[in-house]
């Protein structure tokens, strides 16, 4: 029986081409903001086809969920810090933000891992409801993460528009909502994992007893 390689599995072809673009929009937006906002969503847009493919083709991994967690949170932590050099006055609330999604994802991934799930959006039935619409239903999904980028990329691309059409400016208020909305969900991330962390560890520490 051949071997299989993990590394050539499409799902994680789809994720080193999210990289590539994701580096080319990183490399354009100090100059040509219309490339660099197209790459960006392209490559976010690309997430929903790893997905698809995984499942489809019965190829998801371990190192696929992370590969797909990193290119996710390395490229939002990207656009945000062109979005604090573009908006000094809100650094902070840049800053806040991604060390909240870092945060609230890492723990979250870890937790799940240790728990046995192949992957951060594998969620059992009986956690916390508001995940679990989350994470289960596909549709949910990709509103409030495409929602989530398209915010940020609206900011960004704003800032080189003098006169922004009104449509535009809409957008960026029903894309607000969506960001704080997921914002919320990261803080639910992080209290989920941390209530779980802390369970594998008194399992952990019982199990220690016992066999003293």
């Amino acid at each position: 029986m051949t071997e299989e390689n993990i590394f050539l599995f499409v799902p994680n072809l789809i994720g080193y081409a999210r990289i590539v673009l994701a580096l080319v929009a990183f490399f354009l937006m100090p100059c040509c903001p219309v490339p660099a906002v197209f790459f960006y969503l392209l490559s976010a847009l690309l997430d929903a086809f790893d997905g698809h493919a995984a499942r489809t083709l019965n190829q998801g991994t371990k190192f696929g969920a992370m590969l797909d967690m990193l290119t996710d949170r390395c490229a939002t932590m990207c656009l945000l810090v062109n979005l604090a050099l573009l908006y000094p006055s809100y650094t902070f609330l840049f800053q806040i933000s991604m060390s909240l999604d870092i945060a609230s994802h890492w723990l979250h991934l870890h937790s799940s891992m240790m728990q046995g799930a192949t992957s951060h959006k594998t969620i059992d039935l009986s956690g916390n409801p508001i995940l679990r619409i989350y994470y289960t239903s596909r549709p949910v999904l990709f509103v409030m993460c495409m929602g989530n980028e398209l915010f940020f990329c609206l900011l960004y691309a704003l800032y080189f528009i003098e006169e922004p059409y009104g449509w535009l400016q809409a957008l960026l208020g029903v894309c607000a909502v969506i960001a704080m909305l997921k914002a919320a969900i990261s803080v639910l991330h992080l209290i989920t994992a941390s209530r779980n962390m802390a369970a594998i560890d008194l399992a952990e520490r019982q199990e220690q007893n016992k066999d003293q």
